[in-house]
This record gives C-alpha cells, structure tokens and sequence, in this order.
C-alpha cells in the first residue's frame, strides 16, 4: 500500500470480511481500534485501501491470507500411502485426497508407514518457508516401540545420538504408556531428516512398531479420522502463517 490517498484497491474491512476475519461491522472495529496493520504500520482510517495481491494484512498479531483461492488442507495420512501426489510406481498417493482441489501438493513428507498429520496446500510461498532447512519446524510424534523404555532411554534421546549422518537429539521426550512388551513414547523434534525418528529408536535398540506424527508446528491432528481430510480453520491457518513468518535463530 502506498503513501499516498488513493480510489485505487479495496476497502480495508471488505477484504478483511471476504478473507473470513469477521463480519463487515466487525472488521471496522478491528481498524478503528489499532488492531489491524498493513505491511508492518498500524492503520485505523475506515477508508483505507489495500491491493489484497500485494498488501500484507495482520490482525492482532495475526497475519490473514488474502487471496482466497489458496488452499489448505490437514490430511490424517494412512499406512501405505506415499508423500507423492503422483507415484510412477502406481502405489497409493496422496492425489486421492485432492481430487476437487487444482495444484495441490504436500508440504514435508511421511514415510510410507508412517500415519499422521501432513499438510497439503497450492501456497507455494507457504511451502518453501515450511520447508526451508532454517526454518525446521518442530514436529510432535508418537512412537510404539518394541521394549520397555526407561528414564534412561529418554535422557539419551534429549541429549542426543549420534547417527550415520550426524547427531540427533529430541526437543522432548516422555513416556506415555506401555503394554506387554511395546511402549508408547512422544517425541518432540526439529529435524526433517528421512525417517529419523525410527533411526533414533532403532539406534538405541527399540525398534519401531507404530508411528503417528501428531503436530506439525502449531497444527494439532487432535480427532481427525486416519484417511480423513479437511480445510484448516481461520485460526489454525492464522497460526501456521505467523509460524512461517518467524525465522528460527
């Protein structure tokens, strides 16, 4: 948005309401209230006129996507399906799930095995910030493992492994349950190395037997059904935007 008065661009609060913030009324409080900013400035005048293709538009805190035709979607992903919207092998991926979307493609990746949260949208610059190695987004996971595992165990996985490609270590790490010979342990982590998770219990000698990633950064899977797909909520995306805007040090 530029200095200058402009007829140019849409009113602030129409393009606030057409994103899903509130209503029309509403978002006109939010303005007059000094809790909306455009490109990092505090603006309060109801006649104020924003390019929603170019402008950046934060509420509370929050950064809102303008552009309404961006999509986003958390995906429950099965066992056996591949992180692929295409596979040339012919195995199940994850195009099923995007059949009434355009464009769409799945931002990080779940092993084969591996169930769980995993985003798909067609907001290529979401992706690439999600993605990008300075990024790292912190991960939740749990893992059954065969074995019994101790306090010990935990300690090694907090202060860390080495591995064939380097050392690893997990954010967090707690016992959740056991049952029989198997236990249920949730790791926390930052690394998107291939299949580090099961590395680092397999290293330890507790292979894995099931493994269900749980949060993606502030995306919680809470009740989704395994194979279920739905759109984030304004305040999940709400969350994922600011996430993305954050630059780890």
């Amino acid at each position: 948005m530029s200095d200058r008065e402009s007829t140019e661009g849409i009113r602030l609060q129409k393009v606030m309401a057409n994103a899903g913030v509130a209503s029309r009324r509403v978002c006109e409080d939010l303005i007059s209230s000094g809790a909306v900013k455009v490109n990092g400035k505090v603006v309060k005048e109801l006649g104020t006129r924003i390019n929603p293709e170019i402008d950046k538009v934060v509420v509370k805190g929050t950064p809102i996507q303008l552009d309404v035709s961006k999509v986003y979607l958390m995906l429950n992903k099965p066992q056996g399906v591949v992180s692929t919207m295409q596979d040339e092998h012919g195995r199940p991926d994850l195009s099923q799930y995007a059949l009434d979307y355009d464009r769409i493609f799945n931002v990080g990746r779940l092993d084969v095995d591996t169930t769980g949260l995993l985003l798909m949208t067609n907001d290529g610059d979401l992706a690439h910030k999600l993605m990008h190695p300075s990024f790292e987004v912190s991960k939740t996971y749990q893992a059954k493992v065969h074995g019994q595992i101790t306090q010990p165990v935990l300690n090694q996985l907090l202060a860390g492994i080495e591995l064939e490609d380097g050392p690893i270590k997990a954010d967090k790490a707690r016992f959740l349950s056991a049952s029989g010979n198997h236990s249920l342990v949730e790791v926390e982590l930052h690394s998107g190395k291939n299949r580090i998770v099961r590395r680092m219990f397999e290293s330890l000698g507790f292979p894995v037997v099931a493994l269900v990633r749980r949060q993606f950064g502030p995306l919680h899977l809470g009740h989704l059904k395994l194979g279920a797909v739905r759109q984030l909520s304004k305040i999940e995306l709400g969350a994922i935007l600011k996430a993305a805007d954050k630059k780890r040090t």
